[in-house]
């Protein structure tokens, strides 16, 4: 592992071929009805499109500063972020992170990529200055007393910490039948391409947070799909990293056999350089900042191999969408084959039981550090007294069937989780192995579905399971739309495989150009959307 400022400065250097050739990316087009759509300029920088590269360019040769973009994306936070309900709250400090940064730029001694660059934390990542809640009253008191391990890490890349934002409460661990995108200390965030979606959960509030272009990166957290279903929903790219990549000190659990946090930007580029901070190191393989210099070369897709799970239970318009990607990829080289990845029935029927026990365990462990209920059972006791947190769903049957769960002891439950990381692996290993494959492909989510507390999800996607499951990266980046609505095309690979997993996939994004900025409307037609 190399020291963080020479390994930054070897990210810095090797995605300066990136600087000429951009990162795809379309204006938007101002809808006549919202003020907030359209391009979002800064001294003629386009904040929809811009690089950490090219910001980190322009900020090195004094045409702009970390003050002037962390005020740019403040201010364009207490204008927009009204309509979508992504933000919680912002730092105190913003400001003052940034001039500090701006006399490390001065000097010549800028910390790295990240230098000066603001930055969003879900709101389940301790901050030891700002409130941590988890979208719950029960955790809304004093802050933590300290910063989480993987913002000790941003800090000291000297990124501007933003601020925090909306998720579905407890990471969408609580209710048989939630709403993602609701807390009861954040409300409802609302998809930013059409306003009465969903963003899908539970890094709900940082997906949309990006698509909108209220920072420049943010972070989620994943245990499954919790970052590539919001990522795709929300048209931007997201990256669940192999476990233990990103350390998750300091990050309200679930369970600690799939946590993990991870990166999430406008481009595959500025996912990477955050990985490499959030990870402890910079240099993650020949092609630098995780291989994303592949974008760059003319034929990068040639001769790679995908196998594309099609998914066609997740509606007729993303099965098209599917179809044309596939002839998108082939045209440019690479060998698309479909596939089915083995034993995903036996996986959904094991992970949610496992999830139970390891969730008692570790939530009891988190909560013991902090202010408020001191347990799982002191949890439940709190939301029965407190209606705000039933104003959207009622249940928590999950925390329920959570606290009667048999220990991480038991015979069985040590049986179950075996057999799960056994047969998760052997699902993507035996399918890349059959197929000689670089990567599996699905589509990350369907369109988004209309927000209804009454109701709740309509969330079944099964494609984030066997990575989630397995330890192994994932990486949404878009596909394309389904009428409004964008869709994320989610790529996998081995154990570790993340420096050639977004290599890949700063290919597939350049070939794809398929993002595009929101414009924020009220609502489509009913069927419109697939």
């Amino acid at each position: 592992m190399m020291k963080r400022s020479v390994a930054a400065l070897t990210v810095a250097l090797a995605l300066a071929p990136l600087l000429v050739a951009g990162v795809p990316g379309r204006r938007a087009v101002a809808a006549a009805s919202s003020p907030v759509a359209g391009p979002v300029l800064l001294r003629g920088v386009d904040l929809d499109t811009v690089t950490i590269p090219e910001l980190q360019d322009r900020m090195g040769r004094g045409s702009l500063t970390s003050s002037a973009l962390t005020l740019a994306y403040l201010r364009r936070i207490e204008a927009v972020d009204p309509r979508i309900g992504a933000v919680l709250r912002t730092s105190p400090t913003a400001l003052r992170q940034a001039a500090a940064s701006d006399v490390r730029h001065r000097l010549g001694k800028a910390l790295g990529p990240l230098d000066g660059i603001p930055v969003l934390l879900k709101d389940n990542v301790d901050t030891r200055d700002m409130p941590t809640t988890a979208g719950s009253l029960a955790l809304a008191g004093r802050p933590p007393e300290k910063d989480a391990e993987l913002v000790r890490r941003l800090r000291a890349a000297g990124a501007v910490v933003l601020g925090k934002t909306n998720l579905s409460e407890w990471a969408n661990f609580r209710a048989a039948r939630p709403t993602s995108g609701w807390s009861a200390v954040g409300g409802q965030t609302r998809n930013p391409y059409v306003l009465d979606r969903n963003p899908c959960g539970s890094s709900s509030g940082s997906a949309a947070a990006l698509a909108a272009s209220l920072a420049q990166v943010a972070i989620g957290t994943e245990t499954d799909g919790s970052i590539v279903c919001p990522a795709g929903m929300n048209g931007v790219v997201g990256h669940k990293p192999s476990l233990g990549l990103v350390s998750s000190s300091g990050v309200v659990p679930i369970s600690a056999e799939q946590d993990t946090a991870g990166p999430m930007a406008r481009n595959v580029v500025d996912t990477a350089l955050t990985l490499a901070v959030l990870g402890g190191h910079g240099d993650a393989g020949p092609d630098g900042a995780f291989g994303t210099t592949a974008a760059t070369r003319p034929g990068a897709l040639r001769g790679k191999r995908i196998g594309l799970w099609r998914l066609p239970s997740l509606g007729a318009g993303v099965d098209a969408l599917m179809t044309r990607t596939a002839a998108r990829l082939r045209a440019a080289g690479a060998r698309v084959v479909e596939v089915t990845p083995p034993y995903q029935d036996r996986l959904a029927a094991l992970e949610f039981p496992a999830l139970l026990s390891e969730f008692h365990r570790d939530i009891d462990a988190y909560l013991a550090t902090r202010h408020g209920p001191r347990d799982l059972a002191g949890l439940i006791a709190f939301n029965r007294t407190h209606p705000a947190e039933r104003s959207c769903f009622a249940g928590q049957e999950l925390f329920e069937q959570a606290l009667a769960a048999p220990p991480t002891t038991d015979p069985g439950y040590l049986a179950m989780r075996a057999e799960l990381k056994d047969l998760s692996r052997r699902s993507i290993d035996e399918t890349m192995a059959a197929h000689d494959l670089d990567a599996l492909a699905a589509p990350a989510n369907p369109p988004a579905w209309t927000t209804d507390c009454a109701r709740g999800d309509n969330d079944v996607i099964p494609s984030s399971t066997p990575a989630a499951v397995a330890g192994y990266p994932s990486l949404s980046v878009p596909a394309g739309f389904v009428g409004e609505l964008p869709v994320g095309l989610l790529l996998m690979a081995g154990n570790r495989q993340d420096a050639a997993l977004l290599s890949l996939g700063a290919a597939v994004e350049r070939r794809l150009d398929a993002r595009r900025a929101p414009r924020y409307l009220p609502t489509v037609p009913s069927g419109s959307a697939g």
